[in-house]
């Protein structure tokens, strides 16, 4: 049986005008969970979170190794001395961003193609910096009956280009990573299948209309 394996964000979904970096929306987060909890903190001890937030952002820090959600939020909130469950913050942070997610009208057909051929599919994505796994599957929902196999940065605990995560596909599947197909829409998945030694399907949008997003396969 031949496994493809997706990327997610930019590939198969995006959140609807969020940028690169998503630093500029950590106040709207943190402002949140100041409104749901009435706490008494003060704008320099929020811009030191946003700051601690910032430096944990593989987009501006470059970084292989993923943290837990629990595990940043818990860091970052310790200059509040606030008692509150992080688990609570987190939820109320990510609800204070007002995600919206997208799923881009080609993603179904294609998927549904595939399995109609009988190929296993995976997903590899890397989780937005702090983003709770639970939060992240919850968004692409309609997605996940689609796929055989489930990988995400917090469950292999490295963010690509690290090609741990094809491994443990190439495992569950028992197919040899060199003969995983892996599609994604920017550099870094290009070098995670590199280092993987696999194939690379690379993912162009194009839109051209504001309601139509075609998926071009490059190379």
């Amino acid at each position: 049986m031949k496994t493809v394996v997706f990327d997610l964000g930019g590939t198969l979904m995006q959140y609807v005008g969020m940028p690169y970096s998503w630093v500029d929306f950590y106040y709207e987060g943190f402002g949140a969970i100041i409104e749901k909890f009435k706490c008494d903190v003060s704008q320099e001890v929020v811009e030191k979170s946003v700051q601690m937030l910032k430096e944990f952002n593989p987009r501006i820090n470059y970084r292989e190794i993923e943290y837990s959600a629990e595990y940043i939020f818990t860091k970052v909130l310790e200059p509040w001395h606030i008692d509150l469950a992080v688990q609570s913050c987190i939820e109320v942070f990510w609800s204070g961003l007002k995600l919206k997610a997208e799923i881009y009208p080609e993603a179904i057909q294609i998927l549904h193609s595939f399995k109609k051929k009988g190929y296993a599919i995976a997903a590899l994505t890397d989780l937005p910096n702090a983003m709770p796994d639970k939060i992240f599957k919850r968004d692409i929902s309609e997605l996940l009956g689609y796929f055989d196999y489930y990988v995400s940065s917090s469950v292999s605990g490295y963010r690509k280009p690290n090609c741990k995560g094809l491994q443990m596909i190439s495992e569950k599947f028992t197919t040899p990573i060199t003969e995983l197909i892996f599609i994604g829409d920017e550099e870094k998945d290009r070098k995670t299948a590199y280092n993987a030694n696999c194939k690379f399907i690379w993912i162009q949008h194009i839109r051209n209309t504001k309601e139509s997003i075609s998926i071009t396969p490059l190379s």
